[in-house]
């Protein structure tokens, strides 16, 4: 029987999908500063190639102060592989030098001890940081309770019919915070996010090996092969 509310149907989810996959873990936190770069680069990118123009940056430049410093042709070279990098290079150059520029270094550690809601409405100040970018910086590197939206996540929660058809991404970061616990922040969005990499495919998803099936809502359900 699927629960009534949206709060219990995703409950139910995330409790199910924490005793078929397990407890997630996430790679080893990185500092807010490079959590910001990171997820910047992710932007319409897969993990490989982020992770692949992080890397790249890394090694091409001694620090962030130095990326700062670089001109921006050089920054596009080295992060070209995640894709659309005239705007990424620019932009990260940008946010760092903002950064700079208010804080006086590059540290963004003082963030875990603001409000929660003015250290995300602080981060969303920079063009090219919103609210799922904001929330990955909070949950992963400074261990706030924010809940990150991904192209899976929304994609997952639509079919679940945890949120309404038409809502639109930011609204579902809003959504999300209100229907879930802190506490399952972290695994809740892993899990989800696998669900829909590994099972709920855009096209075609698997349902017969969905492992949440009984709580979906998804009218276009697949059929065993």
């Amino acid at each position: 029987m699927r629960p009534s509310t949206p709060a219990a149907r995703i409950k139910a989810v995330l409790d199910k999908l924490n005793h078929s996959y397990g407890a997630p873990v996430w790679r080893d936190p990185l500092p807010a500063i490079d959590e910001l770069v990171s997820t910047i680069l992710s932007q319409n990118t897969n993990d490989v190639n982020r992770d692949r123009a992080f890397n790249t940056l890394r090694k091409r430049f001694a620090d962030w102060d130095a990326v700062r410093n670089a001109p921006e042709e050089e920054i596009i070279k080295a992060v070209r592989v995640a894709g659309l990098a005239n705007q990424k290079g620019p932009r990260i150059k940008a946010v760092l030098n903002q950064i700079h520029d208010e804080v006086g270094s590059l540290d963004l550690a003082f963030l875990a001890d603001l409000p929660l809601e003015d250290a995300r409405t602080w981060l969303l100040r920079f063009k090219g940081v919103g609210r799922k970018t904001a929330a990955i910086v909070l949950q992963f590197a400074l261990g706030r309770p924010a809940f990150p939206v991904d192209t899976h996540i929304y994609r997952v929660t639509g079919r679940l019919g945890v949120r309404p058809a038409t809502m639109d991404v930011e609204k579902t970061h809003i959504l999300m915070e209100e229907l879930i616990v802190p506490a399952d922040y972290y695994a809740g969005h892993l899990n989800l996010i696998r669900l829909g990499r590994e099972t709920c495919h855009p096209r075609k998803p698997d349902c017969p090996h969905c492992p949440v099936i009984e709580w979906c809502a998804y009218e276009e359900k697949t059929a065993e092969q």
